[in-house]
């Protein structure tokens, strides 16, 4: 059996936080806001992942307002989706996403983020694909306020 699933994220860019895409530090001078991380690519795969096994989502699994879940890694929840994944008896056949932000470029970061992501779900490289664009400067991205990030996923089980 074949499962799709569909992942979307957003998070507003702000002063004072660290800039975290795809299980990376980015060097820039701002970050996205959110509970945990806001690794806004790995939010969307995590969704991706959660929806194709008709699981839910990530707010359902990690709400946003259970203290232990404050600043965390979002690899490490990852890393449990995973686990729940592969529980329930699926396998991962491949990712494809896209991160949508007007600054920084991250042509240079796209691979790294590939592998770690490869690594955390035992995937080979070429399972994974990572694109980066812009909005333009429409919208909220374009002015810089935001970063939007999705992913599909195919599960085999």
């Amino acid at each position: 059996m074949l499962k799709i699933g569909q992942g979307f994220d957003l998070h507003r860019i702000v002063d004072g936080r660290k800039l975290i895409l795809g299980g990376i530090e980015i060097p820039y001078a701002k970050g996205l806001d959110g509970h945990s991380d806001a690794d806004v690519l790995l939010h969307a795969i995590i969704d991706a992942l959660i929806g194709a096994a008709a699981l839910g989502d990530i707010g359902k699994l990690f709400p946003d307002n259970d203290a232990k879940f404050k600043d965390i890694d979002s690899k490490k929840l990852l890393k449990e989706v995973y686990a729940i994944i592969t529980d329930n008896g699926y396998k991962i056949n491949n990712i494809d996403s896209t991160i949508i932000i007007e600054k920084p470029k991250l042509r240079d970061y796209i691979d790294k983020m590939r592998s770690v992501i490869a690594e955390i779900l035992a995937l080979d490289l070429d399972q994974v694909s990572i694109k980066a664009k812009t909005s333009e400067k429409v919208g909220i991205v374009g002015r810089g306020e935001a970063a939007i990030a999705e992913a599909v996923v195919l599960l085999v089980k």
